[in-house]
């Protein structure tokens, strides 16, 4: 376990006892937009070691007897078949994962809205699934001129034309499987039925990052830049904050330029507006949790590294851009970074050359860096993952957790009778293997029981790795990167 900066129990009592009051300020029912990775975020609990990665569903399991669910997704992401990028799931696949997730929490969905909706087919079809399923599913529409023409939003042709959803709890939560769900439009348009029926309603919304009691360019929220690149986000000063009370907050852009017209909206809603700035309308303690800033500093400044590698390596297949390396570029200049402040690259690079083949390298908690090559036997994923647990265990390098005779079936299974070309055991593969071997051996058994011990471990890998390999990786809690390079010149990679 490395260094901690962040009190996570602390953090959850904070915002819960802010939501809460939230709650009661704005009239006893609060929509509460929920953006960023409710069950696993990885990212915060990277650059604020000691954050859980499931700590915002802890803090809403204690609100559990106040708090419901809607999730939202668009009409033409389930068109589009949009995938997200961390599970490689479709984003209306992921709607049924975050139901069950929820359900396990104890925490009730009371709803889906399809927003966006026009139409479509495949819309109407998960429509169909969903009330199958027995959830009550409603329709959001576009709306013209959304979101500046005010006086056409808050209007029967606007929000009047969206399906009210019918909520019962306090609070409200409003989440989605990734970004342009329209979250915050469901959110509205439940203010603006709320208040053709009466009941006073408020809006708020969750936030972690930027956090907006940190310096603008503290390396935790340069690394949330980082992490957003590819929307093209910038942190800045909140001009209102700062304009109504002398204080500088740290806000980004979307927010910022969207605060004029979200006010509008809420006095042609209610009649005024309960917030001066959009620093006002976020609920974020996570700047009161941190309790050791320079571990935090550190955290995040490595995080930026691995982002700039995972944006190289996205424009590589096609699915980034130029412009969100090179904007991390200049995000690694401002926090004084480069690769050479990676130790597990130089690793990796000096065993390739050595052995003119791909290689892994790893960090072990205690510095030492191992590495893995490409043999006869194993992938260089596989012999770095069993290399690094005989680091773990003190053993030689020479030591045979795996004898021959249990890893050469396998191949002869993956190539003469499944037909794989590759012979090499793949991550997943030497785990199964070595899982076996534990049965037989003592150091294999020792082996195993220390592979929870290369979470949150440095690693990289000098070509970019299979979807197995990179997925068993994620799996152990290892921070991988990869260099922009394929193993070979095919034009089809898995």
């Amino acid at each position: 376990m490395g260094a901690i900066g962040f009190d996570n129990q602390q953090y959850i009592e904070k915002q819960s006892a802010e939501i809460r009051k939230r709650i009661a300020q704005l009239g006893g029912k609060l929509y509460l937009e929920f953006g960023g990775k409710l069950f696993d975020d990885f990212h915060a609990s990277r650059v604020l070691p000691g954050f859980a990665p499931d700590s915002k569903i802890q803090m809403l399991k204690s609100l559990t007897d106040k708090a419901e669910i809607i999730i939202a997704i668009n009409a033409e992401d389930i068109v589009k078949n949009k995938i997200r990028g961390d599970l490689g799931i479709p984003y209306d696949q992921d709607v049924l994962r975050l139901i069950d997730a929820f359900r396990s929490f104890d925490l009730f969905v009371s709803s889906v809205v399809i927003t966006c909706y026009t139409g479509q087919p495949s819309a109407e079809a998960f429509q169909r699934k969903l009330e199958k399923l027995g959830l009550q599913v409603c329709r959001h529409y576009p709306i013209e001129g959304y979101p500046f023409n005010v006086s056409g939003i808050v209007s029967q042709e606007g929000f009047g034309k969206n399906e009210f959803v019918k909520t019962q709890r306090p609070l409200v939560v409003v989440t989605a499987p990734g970004p342009g769900s329209g979250k915050l439009a469901v959110c509205l348009s439940q203010l603006y039925h709320e208040n053709l029926h009466g009941v006073q309603a408020g809006y708020a919304k969750f936030e972690t990052f930027p956090i907006w009691t940190l310096p603008l360019k503290h390396p935790v929220n340069l690394a949330y830049e980082a992490a957003t690149a590819d929307l093209n986000d910038v942190n800045m000063i909140d001009p209102y904050h700062l304009d109504t009370y002398g204080i500088t907050t740290v806000n980004y852009n979307r927010d910022v330029e969207a605060f004029p017209v979200l006010n509008a909206v809420f006095e042609k809603i209610s009649g005024k507006s309960p917030y001066h700035s959009p620093t006002d309308m976020g609920v974020n303690m996570a700047g009161y949790a941190i309790v050791d800033d320079e571990v935090c500093k550190q955290a995040s400044k490595d995080e930026i590294i691995r982002r700039y590698y995972e944006a190289k390596c996205a424009l590589r297949r096609d699915r980034g851009t130029q412009a969100a390396v090179e904007k991390i570029e200049m995000l690694m200049r401002q926090a004084d970074v480069s690769i050479n402040n990676r130790p597990v690259v130089a690793a990796a690079l000096s065993k390739a050359e050595e052995t003119s083949l791909p290689a892994v390298a790893i960090q072990l908690p205690d510095g030492k860096i191992v590495t893995g090559k490409t043999s006869d036997l194993l992938g260089p994923s596989a012999a770095a993952l069993l290399n690094g647990v005989k680091g773990l265990c003190h053993m030689t390098k020479e030591t045979k957790l795996i004898t021959r005779s249990v890893i050469e079936p396998i191949q002869e299974l993956k190539v003469g009778t499944l037909g794989n070309r590759n012979p090499r055991l793949h991550s997943d593969e030497v785990l199964v293997a070595l899982a076996i071997s534990a049965a037989l051996s003592g150091e294999a058994e020792r082996a195993c029981d220390k592979l929870k011990e290369l979470r949150g471990c440095e690693a990289h890998s000098t070509v970019i790795l299979s979807q197995v390999d990179a997925d068993i990786y994620r799996k152990l809690g290892l921070h991988l990167t990869c260099e922009p390079n394929y193993h070979t010149k095919q034009l089809y990679h898995k």
